[in-house]
């Protein structure tokens, strides 16, 4: 039998996809070269924005027109909605879309059932009784790169950003035994993965019931992979407020920690973080900066920023961007405000047009292309050691890699390489992907 997905939202949903398709994969499922030749169909949604529910929407109708040819040819099909969406809207989803189960983050562990159906061609089974429980499915390998695999470590968050639908949908904080995340360490690298991203809604508030915290599992995980053949760890997404200085002693202290770190700042306001609940100053974070840079000097840094909030004012915006120029960031994630029913801010007076919002955004979203393309200019001429992922998506004959600080660098070179770790001399940007030349494989220097 033959499945299709489709992932919309973060990297979470994109792990808990990869965790699903193995599932498929063990019980002799194969992924299908389109929906239309699929026996099951999954999306996979994401609630954070409204226009990611919105697209979902627009997806499901087509789905509509694809389940009505595919009954008139007598070649039904199963149509699975799940993630984010699913667990806010549960079984209403039913009466806008043509859905045979609505799966939520909660519900699952009743996935192997519903493959069973599907398998034994029984018909839509009855969900309604089962009671919702997150679990950790293990080995969650990237479809795009067998070599990279992401390790959630906890899920859920307790800090009610008041933009945020994320605690309403994923439910409180919940981390995973240490035993079991070592173990899936163990398993990754047997199976050859190079680098894994530790992962959770607010992935350094971790702590299990037995006191170990965060710093406390970066430095086990970093003991773990050693001699394995992982040689590269990341951790994704940290809150401002929970990046402690024992974590950046960690990073400091053991070189498998990439030299990268994603820090959603949101805003350069402290007036308009405070309205979103975020619980740090503008101030804080920039110190914050400076702590990390000082700990670890050729860090790079991401971010998220958020424009348009209720009450923000022209002044705001540019103290977003003063924020932004202080501290130059590799590359933001972009967006401005959507309400989102049930959230706090929902109610909240003083809402900036859209064409305000929009014109708004754009500037950041230039500054930030400005910044982007200043940082990866200034290491043309760098040596760099790189994860070679695989052949390039859009030339063939070339391979794509990625260094520490997440940029990536396009090579020359066969497919033997891929896997392999590797120094690159970083010659030139095309767009914002380095050209380079292979210096070094695996300790063996490359002829010129």
């Amino acid at each position: 039998m033959r499945y299709f997905f489709e992932t919309y939202g973060c990297q979470m949903n994109t792990a808990e996809s990869a965790a699903m398709e193995l599932v498929l994969r063990e019980r002799g499922w194969e992924p299908a070269s389109g929906n239309g030749d699929a026996d099951l169909v999954l999306i996979n949604t994401c609630s954070v924005r409204a226009t990611a529910e919105q697209r979902v929407l627009g997806r499901l109708a087509q789905y509509r027109a694809l389940r009505k040819r595919r009954l008139a040819e007598g070649r039904p099909f199963t149509l699975v909605l799940a993630g984010c969406m699913a667990q806010r809207l549960g079984e209403s989803l039913k009466e806008r879309a043509p859905v045979d189960y609505v799966m939520g983050a909660a519900a699952r562990p009743v996935f192997p059932r519903i493959l069973e159906a599907v398998e034994q061609g029984s018909g839509p089974i009855d969900l309604a009784n089962e009671r919702p429980a997150f679990s950790f499915s293990p080995l969650h390998l990237e479809a795009a790169s067998p070599f990279r695999s992401f390790l959630p470590i906890m899920q859920g968050c307790n800090n009610f950003c008041t933009y945020c639908i994320v605690p309403y949908v994923r439910g409180r904080e919940i981390s995973r035994s240490p035993a079991s995340i070592l173990e899936e360490l163990r398993l990754l690298a047997d199976r050859g993965v190079r680098e894994v991203t530790l992962l959770g809604q607010n992935v350094n508030s971790y702590m299990y019931d037995d006191g170990t915290d965060f710093p406390a599992l970066l430095k086990l995980a970093a003991k773990a992979v050693a001699g394995t053949s992982i040689g590269r760890l990341r951790f994704l997404s940290s809150h401002p407020k929970d990046l402690s200085p024992a974590s950046l002693e960690v990073m400091a202290s053991y070189p498998v920690f990439c030299r990268h770190l994603h820090l959603p700042v949101q805003h350069g306001s402290s007036r308009i973080l405070a309205a979103m609940n975020r619980r740090y100053t503008r101030s804080g974070y920039l110190n914050l900066v400076k702590d990390i840079r000082r700990a670890v000097p050729d860090i790079s840094l991401s971010t998220d920023i958020l424009i348009g909030f209720p009450g923000e004012t022209g002044e705001d915006v540019e103290e977003t961007l003063g924020l932004m120029e202080e501290i130059r960031f590799l590359y933001a994630f972009m967006y401005h405000y959507n309400p989102r029913e049930g959230t706090a801010a929902y109610a909240l007076p003083d809402r900036i047009p859209e064409a305000v919002k929009r014109e708004r955004l754009a500037r950041v979203i230039a500054l930030q292309k400005k910044h982007t393309k200043e940082l990866l200019k200034s290491r043309i001429g760098r040596t760099e050691r790189v994860l070679i992922e695989g052949i390039s998506r859009k030339n063939a004959d070339e391979l794509i890699s990625r260094t520490e600080r997440d940029e990536m660098a396009v090579l020359s070179g066969g497919p033997e390489l891929a896997g392999s770790f590797a120094e690159v001399s970083l010659t030139a940007l095309r767009g914002n992907t380095f050209r380079s030349v292979l210096t070094r494989v695996a300790g063996c220097m490359i002829s010129p």
